[in-house]
């Protein structure tokens, strides 16, 4: 008896093949672009907000600023403008290295100095001391305040405030911390409807400015920088007003007099904190060319 034929192999026509639906390929592309979306987002956190900023904050000068406020508050309790600046010095040599500088105290808000502060501003009448709304730090307001006015009347001026906070100091020499801004203009507060003073953004510039002043008064010794509140792109002070900083806060420790021509010793910061302030360098101005102060 004769084996049965093997029977042929059945052929598959390329219809009978399956494909992969058109929907099937999307949702994987998706799933996939989504994966890697995470992966990017969470090494953009990671960096951002973990890394840099661990790698950036430093006290090495001063490790009692490690624990400092990083910023002012307002009578209601809004954040205010950030402490950029600092001078270690006994109450005399702060008062008489600012006046060597240029700078003239501001007047207490009293009636009488309220209505001269706005007499300058609506006839343009000058006001070297036209009194500085208050802001707080340790539960009180600022110790001592400054103020170099800038044309005819109050409404532009650069102006700082000082807290005295013996802890920061050295060897019972208190560290007086302060905040210098410059206002632009007067108007409405964006958060309260107050009337006050609107600074402007580039506070990091007046930092400097001040610290330029006290070195050609000659009265720093020493100068050197801490983290302050840190790096900040759209910052709002307790007014709405838009300023961005580098976040560090400069400290000059005063001599004991002004000497014309002296040149205080710079303490150098780590590299990681030059290398940020090389970047923020490029990236500062860029961002004030697109402010979104209203």
């Amino acid at each position: 008896m004769s084996k049965p034929e093997h029977e042929p192999a059945a052929t598959i026509s390329p219809e009978t093949v399956p494909t992969e639906k058109p929907v099937s390929r999307l949702r994987r592309r998706t799933i996939r672009g989504l994966k890697a979306l995470a992966i990017v987002l969470g090494l953009w956190l990671l960096l951002a907000y973990i890394i840099l900023p661990t790698v950036w904050r430093h006290y090495e000068h001063n490790p009692a600023l490690a624990d400092a406020p990083k910023t002012t508050v307002t009578a209601q309790k809004i954040p205010g403008d950030p402490l950029n600046v600092g001078l270690v010095g006994v109450e005399e040599n702060v008062v008489r290295s600012m006046l060597a500088a240029g700078w003239r105290p501001a007047d207490p808000i009293t009636l009488r100095s309220s209505l001269r502060i706005a007499a300058s501003v609506v006839f343009k009448r000058p006001d070297p001391n036209a009194p500085v709304s208050d802001l707080y730090l340790f539960g009180r307001r600022q110790d001592l305040a400054f103020e170099k006015p800038v044309g005819g009347n109050a409404r532009h001026r650069h102006h700082v405030r000082f807290w005295n906070w013996v802890e920061g100091g050295r060897a019972g020499i208190p560290l007086w911390i302060g905040s210098a801004t410059f206002d632009v203009s007067v108007g409405f507060s964006h958060l309260t409807g107050q009337v006050t003073h609107h600074i402007a953004p580039d506070i990091d510039a007046e930092r400097h400015g001040l610290i330029v002043d006290l070195v050609d008064a000659g009265w720093l010794a020493r100068i050197y920088q801490v983290t302050g509140v840190g790096v900040t792109f759209a910052g709002r002070n307790g007014g709405g007003d838009h300023y961005d900083t580098d976040g560090e806060l400069t400290i000059g420790v005063l001599s004991t007099d002004g000497v014309a021509g002296r040149q205080p010793d710079l303490l150098t910061n780590p590299p990681a904190v030059r290398l940020k302030e090389q970047l923020w360098s490029a990236i500062g101005p860029l961002l004030r060319t697109t402010d979104p102060s209203p």
